[in-house]
C-alpha cells in the first residue's frame, strides 16, 4: 500500500513538470523577444561597450569575421529573413581565439536597429537598450 502511494505521487510529480515543460515551450518557440532579458549598454563589460563602438562607426574591426552573417540556426532570436543579422566579437582578456562573446545585430548595424549581447556563444541572448 505503502509503495503503491509513492508511486502514484511519482507519477503526479512527473506529470505535472512534463505539463509545464510543454506548456512553455522551447525559447524559439515563443513571441518575439519574449523570454530574452536587458542589458543597458553602461552595463555591458567595457570590450563590448568598444564592439558597440565599432559597430555605429562601421569599424574597423579587429576580427575577420567581423560583420559575417548569423544564421539564428539557434532559434533563440526572432526569426527573420537570412541576411538581417550580423555577429560581431566581443574581445575576451586573456583569450588566445575569438571566444564566446558576440554581439548580433539586426537590420543596418550602424542604424538604430536592434542589438544582442551574448556571452555564452548564441546559449542566452539579452536586448541591448541604449
Amino acid at each position: 500500500m505503502r509503495a503503491r502511494l509513492i508511486s502514484n505521487l511519482f507519477h503526479r510529480f512527473w506529470l505535472v513538470l512534463l505539463t509545464a515543460f510543454v506548456l512553455a515551450g522551447p525559447a524559439h518557440a515563443r513571441g518575439p523577444l519574449e523570454g530574452l532579458d536587458a542589458v543597458q549598454i553602461d552595463q555591458l563589460p567595457r570590450e563590448a561597450q568598444q564592439t558597440m563602438a565599432l559597430i555605429r562607426q562601421g569599424g574597423p574591426f579587429p576580427y575577420a569575421k567581423d560583420g559575417a552573417v548569423f544564421g539564428n540556426y539557434e532559434g533563440v532570436l526572432p526569426k527573420q529573413k537570412r541576411g538581417y543579422y550580423h555577429e560581431f566579437t566581443v574581445k575576451t582578456p586573456r583569450a588566445r581565439n575569438r571566444g564566446a562573446r558576440r554581439i548580433v545585430s539586426g537590420g543596418d548595424p550602424r542604424s538604430s536597429g536592434e542589438y544582442y549581447y551574448t556571452s555564452d556563444h548564441y546559449k542566452t541572448f539579452r536586448r541591448i537598450h541604449d
